[in-house]
């Protein structure tokens, strides 16, 4: 499948609140909230020649804990799996943003 064209992905503070509100409040929700990548972790898939995009998958930690994947994505919308791959966020907890609207 090619590469997605022209979506807006820009979304308001509240609706992306909400987002994360809703997602607290289910039912058998993770305890982990979050993942938190670093800028290096990013650049290093983007600098990927041929690299259009990211893809995040979701995943599950050898203890049940919630784990999130990088993977850089080409031209055709295909995952870049012979090049860098990332994993080991910064979870939330611990990690978390003290005063963040995301997390009320």
């Amino acid at each position: 499948m090619p590469f997605p064209q022209g979506k807006e992905h820009k979304i308001t503070l509240q609706a992306a609140a909400a987002l994360t509100r809703r997602y607290r409040e289910h039912p058998g929700a993770e305890k982990e909230r979050a993942g938190m990548f670093p800028r290096e972790a990013y650049d290093a898939l983007l600098k990927q020649e041929g690299c259009r995009g990211i893809r995040i998958y979701y995943g599950r930690a050898e203890g049940g804990g919630m784990s999130l994947v990088m993977v850089g994505v080409d031209a055709d919308g295909n995952d870049m799996t012979s090049g860098e791959i990332m994993e080991e966020t910064y979870p939330c907890p611990p990690f978390c943003s003290a005063a963040s609207p995301l997390e009320a």
